[in-house]
């Protein structure tokens, strides 16, 4: 026979309901990208949303463009120093020049991830105070933060259609710059933050 139910025990399950939702919330957003120009045009956007603690997550193959990416973001951020691959140096600190966060990019590839690795790179900045954009970070950061945002850019694979008269059609080589860039933020942090705008034609 089916237990009765108990209205206190209902309302406790609608809570706990409740708080796995915001605790899980996902708002996801994708938008085509054709050129280096436009991802770097994309991260000046996106650069806009961002606050101090955020952590963003990048995610692709090499060339894709998390780094032009990133350019974008430390132009958006108004950021000193020229954001480039961090490869070679795991973290680089680019301070604000505008009074903002500070943007530290970090390239998890040979990071064995968790916050105590990222607190012994002695970074001398306080992350919860930066915007911290993590390359090859899944699996490795998640416990820097229950709200991130994980950006997934994949290349679009073009055909070579043929131009008239036997040439080559230039379209065909635009579409080796495209790009689907998928993002997705989770927590309640971005819970009421509308991605949205960023698939739209900029202005």
């Amino acid at each position: 026979m089916e237990a009765p139910h108990s209205p206190a025990s209902d309302a406790a399950r609608t809570d706990a309901s409740r708080t796995d939702v915001t605790r899980t919330a996902v708002t996801r957003t994708v938008v085509t990208v054709d050129s280096p120009e436009r991802m770097t045009e994309l991260g000046l956007r996106l650069a806009a949303l961002l606050r101090p603690g955020d952590l963003v997550m990048l995610t692709g193959e090499l060339g894709a463009g998390k780094t032009t990416l990133t350019r974008g973001l430390g132009a958006g951020l108004g950021v000193r120093g020229a954001v480039t691959s961090p490869t070679f140096v795991i973290a680089r600190v680019h301070p604000s020049l505008t009074g903002g966060p500070a943007l530290v990019h970090v390239d998890a590839y040979r990071l064995g991830g968790g916050l105590d690795e990222m607190e012994d790179l002695d970074l001398d900045v306080s992350l919860p105070d930066s915007v911290v954009v993590v390359e090859w970070g899944d699996g490795k950061v998640e416990e820097l933060s229950d709200d991130r945002l994980h950006v997934v850019i994949h290349r679009v694979v073009g055909g070579t259609a043929a131009a008239p008269e036997g040439g080559t059609d230039p379209a065909a080589t635009d579409r080796d710059d495209r790009r689907t860039v998928t993002l997705t933020g989770l927590g309640a942090r971005w819970a009421d933050t509308d991605l949205a705008p960023l698939a739209a034609p900029a202005s």
